[in-house]
């Protein structure tokens, strides 16, 4: 199954970012959002992203044009009909996720895939929400997508081989890289990578060093490109902490129990940089 047209559920950075990718694959593309306004506002600034692609020389000033032509921003989910593959990419809630699934199940084609980015819920759960589990996968893209190489492919209990060969056939039209995970709290990036968060978290917590030591520490002595405080705040401080709650819940290991300071700075609406502070202040 060759995919040709997809729709994006979901306009905000990773949303837009995999419907970049998917344009610039040649695939036609719907985005949707709960708020029309931003879904059109996202396709406005990917025309910004790719004018300085161009000025760059990465990207041919017709390519540009030809990109911004395949993505159409949609107002309502039943407008995503036609799709053969919708990609949902909201905020990290289960219900919210699978009040999005059952309008899309009834909405496209009994063939077509219906598939989540979600970065630690279950995969089977969210395909129980559908009359199409067989067809229902996990493809989670890395932040942000166009730059990234990876995308996980998590199976659900159903999923079918066709399903999972057509996700990783369109993985490598985009051009990425894809790794296959069980479905399992975290998947194999945010099992490994969220503790190491949660403990720079704690860390900091204990006055072991400075949020800016902490970085320095694991850039240059782990080689990592981004201390784990600045990653953190980057991913989201509440997406951090849903995960880390995630995997505590469902492992039943304590060494998944998030920091108190990073539920603190949760509490106190301190989300990172798309709030303007975190462990580090932004304009």
């Amino acid at each position: 199954m060759a995919i040709q047209r997809i729709a994006v559920v979901g306009a905000g950075q990773m949303g837009s970012g995999i419907a970049q990718v998917a344009a610039q694959a040649g695939l036609e593309v719907k985005l949707a959002d709960a708020s029309p306004d931003l879904a059109r506002k996202a396709v406005e600034k990917l025309g910004a992203v790719l004018a300085k692609l161009v000025e760059k020389g990465k990207l041919a000033p017709g390519d540009r044009d030809a990109v911004l032509g395949r993505i159409r921003p949609v107002a309502r989910l039943e407008e995503c009909a036609g799709a053969e593959l919708a990609v949902e990419a909201v905020t990290e809630s289960q219900r919210v996720k699978e009040e999005i699934f059952r309008v899309l199940d009834h909405a496209l084609a009994p063939e077509a895939i219906l598939a989540s980015n979600t970065s630690s819920i279950s995969i089977t759960a969210l395909a129980a929400a559908t009359g199409r589990p067989e067809r229902f996968v996990g493809m989670h893209f890395m932040n942000p997508p166009p730059v990234m190489q990876l995308i996980e492919i998590i199976r659900g209990l159903q999923t079918s081989d066709a399903t999972y060969q057509a996700v990783v056939d369109l993985a490598k039209k985009f051009g990425k890289t894809t790794v296959t995970s069980k479905d399992s709290p975290g998947f194999i990036v945010n099992r490994i990578l969220i503790p190491l968060l949660n403990e720079a978290c704690f860390a900091l917590q204990e006055g072991l060093a400075s949020p800016e030591d902490i970085d320095t520490a694991v850039k240059l002595g782990l080689n990592h490109p981004m201390g784990p405080l600045t990653l953190a705040d980057f991913v989201g401080l509440d997406t951090c902490l849903y995960i880390a709650e995630v995997l505590h819940r469902e492992l039943g290991d304590d060494k998944y129990r998030p920091a108190p300071l990073l539920r603190t700075y949760v509490a106190a609406g301190w989300h990172g940089r798309k709030s303007g502070r975190g462990f580090y202040r932004y304009q």
